[in-house]
């Protein structure tokens, strides 16, 4: 019996870790593609002609907000920001989301700091017990990519 329930976890573990196994061969858009839970933030990528600059050579971090994120906004929100007459609006949250440079969980450990994301604005991380930036959490952390690294976030975060 104890046998059959170390089999059974140790393949559920394995069956649900490949969503980004090979992932860094593949860029950070590729990465998010590939996942399958960051549709809406594909979608607003695309929508704010940010892909080539994600598929650039970078590094990059990115935080990414997971679909349950975006939907969580209130009603209308995504789909708002998804119109063309709001492109810059949009592209001044996704850029927030984006801190030049390779960040891994372990360079900011046990630190609180601010961080200049690509929008030009600072983004407070907070690594003293678990990791947060500006508040939403960070769920899964050190996703390498061919160009940077992604740290999966449950909620959207907004610049000043």
């Amino acid at each position: 019996m104890l046998r059959r329930t170390f089999l059974s976890v140790t393949t559920a573990a394995l069956l649900a870790t490949p969503v980004f196994a090979d992932s860094h061969s593949m860029d950070i858009v590729d990465t998010a593609v590939s996942a399958g839970s960051f549709n809406t933030l594909v979608a607003a990528v695309q929508a704010a002609d940010l892909v080539d600059t994600l598929k650039g050579e970078g590094p990059f971090t990115v935080f990414a907000p997971t679909d349950e994120a975006f939907a969580a906004l209130p009603e209308g929100t995504v789909e708002s920001l998804l119109l063309p007459e709001n492109k810059d609006q949009l592209v001044a949250i996704l850029t927030y989301h984006v801190v030049s440079g390779k960040v891994m969980s372990g360079d900011i450990a046990g630190k609180k700091m601010d961080v200049a994301t690509v929008n030009g604005q600072s983004a407070m991380i907070d690594a003293m017990s678990g990791v947060m930036i500006d508040g939403a959490n960070v769920v899964q952390a050190d996703i390498e990519a061919s160009n940077g690294v992604i740290h999966v976030i449950d909620a959207v975060i907004l610049p000043k």
